[in-house]
């Protein structure tokens, strides 16, 4: 489990939570009013899970492109008098 620090303590130790992420490749949970707000974590981790997000994304678009068409844009202006 990550490690969690208020913000007011991640504040206060930014740059010591910077090297253990960068360096130990830790994760660490930043808490507000007694909820989980953010996470400082390795740069890897972001790149992958803005790869799954990339992947899911054109997985969605393919589906679309694959579904039938809806409403021309002409039928639509009809419909709505335009």
């Amino acid at each position: 489990m990550a490690p969690t620090l208020s913000a007011t303590a991640a504040r206060g130790k930014f740059a010591e939570i910077v090297n253990r992420v960068e360096y130990g490749g830790e994760r660490v949970i930043v808490r507000r009013h007694n909820r989980d707000v953010a996470a400082v974590i390795p740069i890897e981790d972001l790149r992958l899970l803005q790869e799954v997000e990339d992947r899911m994304d054109i997985k969605d678009a393919l589906k679309a492109l694959r579904e039938p068409r809806g409403k021309t844009s002409k039928q639509l202006k009809a419909e709505l008098g335009l």
